[in-house]
């Protein structure tokens, strides 16, 4: 069994796989360390071995690896930044640049195509990622994603301020919004969804129709409306993970 962990700034992505095959047994999200600590004691059976990725900083990085070697005896397997990978070859100038959690969705999202792809990922930032049938990565693009746009608007608009009940509530439709709450969710939604089109039309420049969309991140399902034919891979990142931290 291995315990593998996408750690972002704020929570932590956890599952259980079987290794032989990469089966899913349970997974979760928590919002600490030690959220994470007493979700896997709750486990009927133990991890044997972990990987993970994290953006966190360094030191915030290695108290987690000690922490479950301390309470598991599990020696972690850290994802590091590399010039190529699983045939795709980083396309930084400073291969270290790059986001590690865009790096494995870009190896993911090309082991799963296998070949020419336009991978884009919607959590806090919006990004979208080339590789082509080579297995070149070609870079990408970063805007902000839907909690960036919000908090924006929330925070240097005064009279913008609604909860996230009512958020969740305007996305019931995508007609033009007849309340802030709705203008404003609805408005960020589009922005995405243009964003969409407009890397779907870069890719077609490059690769006319003979590349695959793969969509992840918290927010795609917003955003498959503008990508109908892309796939969404939800644990894109496990997979570039996996090829990134072999330990089968």
């Amino acid at each position: 069994m291995i315990l593998e962990l996408d750690c972002g700034n704020s929570f932590i992505k956890w599952r259980i796989v079987r290794s032989a095959f990469a089966t899913l047994v349970v997974g979760g999200v928590v919002d600490s360390d030690q959220a994470l600590v007493t979700a896997i004691k709750a486990l009927a059976v133990p991890p044997e071995r972990c990987r993970l990725v994290s953006v966190r900083s360094e030191e915030e990085t290695a108290s987690l690896c000690a922490l479950l070697a301390q309470c598991f005896g599990l020696e972690v397997m850290v994802a590091q930044p590399a010039r190529e990978v699983g045939g795709v070859r980083n396309g930084y100038e400073d291969y270290q640049r790059l986001g590690l959690d865009r790096w494995l969705a870009v190896l993911g999202g090309y082991h799963l195509a296998k070949g020419a792809c336009l991978v884009m990922d919607f959590g806090t930032a919006a990004k979208a990622d080339f590789v082509a049938a080579d297995g070149e990565h070609l870079g990408g693009f970063i805007c902000p994603g839907m909690p960036l746009m919000r908090s924006q608007l929330r925070t240097h608009t005064r009279r913008i301020r609604y909860d996230d009940a009512s958020a969740e509530r305007a996305l019931s439709s995508m007609a033009p919004g007849r309340s802030t709450v709705e203008a404003v969710e609805r408005g960020c939604v589009h922005m995405l969804q243009g964003f969409v089109g407009s890397q779907l039309a870069h890719a077609k420049a490059l690769w006319g129709n003979d590349f695959v969309v793969l969509l992840t991140g918290g927010d795609a399902p917003l955003v498959q409306e503008a990508a109908p034919s892309a796939l969404v891979v939800p644990d894109l990142v496990f997979v570039g993970l996996a090829l990134a931290c072999p330990l089968d």
